[in-house]
């Protein structure tokens, strides 16, 4: 009798899991569909000015596969490159001069804003540093980029064309990220394929939609949105500052757009499973507002979406339950299918995407640890630097 009971309740669990499958497939804004690129959009009669601004903290092992591709952008306009060297300890502002005299380029100004104050995060500081020198040139766009991200020469006209024409107050694209290691193949689309499921980026695009977000490896921000929404000051202590700024735009009655990029490229490495956890787990709690209830509900949610259809499948195959089966087995089903276009997007084999359940159950633990580290003290780690709470003083580590 109890054994039936199990099973029953396991087929009811089963059965809310493929709902749930229904529901996002077709009422999450198409989220796992990757056609969302840059929109169409016309070169302007007249190109405007254009900064771009990298903060930059011990990127001296990427620097060289990223700057001189910002350097060499094939821009009609006038365009200048503001990196700002956040406290770096290993060269990497001597580095970007070095490799500015050697490919020559867009010109290229480095400097340092020194150590962020209380209430700030390291990046943003840089950011704040970085604006404010570009202000100087007055220029009508600014480009936020991360000192990972290599772009094609073609990347910031294309940015500006789409801007131009859609009349966006931001263009973010969301760099493709390196998959060679195993892991980085097991984990990396899968974080761009989760991101897309809480962001999804046809709902961004639509004016008077509430969905915001932008990828801060890439942002194209109008300048004059830039300082009507007081950025980055609105957002100097955002953890996940992409997703401020987009927040903050939107909030203000800015238009906004992302969508996958082509052309824009991480360069970063993960190789190791203990890389990419930090990446997670350093902003995953953030991310839920350091909400205690936020926290069971994901929890409860990843487990219900992602890890009951095969367990269902395997305990209602050995239970002998027709109902638990089919009902895991078709949640499952649905689940890989969603997820096949992000493996396509990142080339990688169709036979990934049955083990989603087992990555979706490294980011719960990711997920978990970061709310751990959190209540320890340690916060949101990340180059050296500490931020246990949204208004902590950066400790250095």
């Amino acid at each position: 009798m109890v054994q039936t009971a199990r099973v029953s309740a396991l087929v009811w669990i089963a059965v809310l899991s493929f709902v749930a499958w229904l529901w996002l497939l077709l009422c999450q804004g198409f989220f796992w569909r990757t056609d969302i690129r840059l929109p169409p959009r016309r070169d302007p009669e007249v190109w405007p000015s254009v900064c771009v601004v990298v903060p930059a903290r011990d990127e001296a092992a990427v620097l060289p596969s990223s700057l001189p591709s910002l350097l060499a952008q094939e821009y009609p306009g006038r365009a200048e490159v503001f990196l700002v060297d956040d406290g770096s300890s290993d060269g990497t502002g001597e580095l970007a001069r070095q490799l500015a005299g050697r490919h020559g380029g867009l010109p290229l100004t480095v400097a340092s804003p020194g150590e962020p104050p209380a209430g700030w995060t390291g990046k943003l500081w840089a950011v704040r540093h970085g604006i404010g020198l570009a202000r100087t040139r007055d220029p009508e766009y600014l480009l936020l980029t991360d000192a990972d991200i290599a772009h094609e020469p073609d990347s910031l006209r294309h940015l500006v064309a789409a801007a131009r024409t859609g009349g966006f107050d931001v263009v973010s694209q969301m760099a493709r990220l390196r998959v060679e290691s195993l892991w980085e193949r097991l984990v990396v689309p899968a974080f761009v394929y989760f991101f897309a499921q809480l962001y999804p980026f046809r709902r961004i695009g639509k004016r008077g939609a509430r969905t915001a977000a932008a990828a801060g490896g890439c942002v194209l921000l109008r300048t004059e949105t830039a300082e009507r929404a007081r950025i980055p000051d609105v957002i100097r202590h955002a953890v996940i500052d992409d997703v401020a700024l987009a927040r903050a735009v939107k909030g203000g009655g800015g238009h906004i757009w992302l969508g996958l990029a082509e052309r824009v490229d991480s360069v970063r490495p993960y190789p190791r499973l203990h890389d990419l956890w930090r990446m997670v787990s350093r902003s995953a709690y953030a991310q839920l507002r350091h909400n205690p209830l936020l926290l069971v509900g994901t929890v409860a949610g990843l487990a219900l979406v992602y890890l009951v259809p095969p367990v269902a499948l395997v305990v209602g195959a050995t239970a002998g339950s027709a109902a638990a089966t089919a009902a895991g087995g078709a949640a499952w089903l649905v689940m890989t299918g969603t997820y096949l276009p992000m493996l396509r997007h990142y080339r990688q084999p169709p036979w990934l995407a049955p083990l989603l359940p087992f990555t979706a159950f490294l980011y719960l633990l990711m997920t978990v640890d970061s709310a751990v580290q959190h209540y320890r003290g340690r916060g949101a780690a990340w180059k050296g630097r500490t931020y246990a709470r949204p208004d902590a003083v950066p400790d250095e580590g």
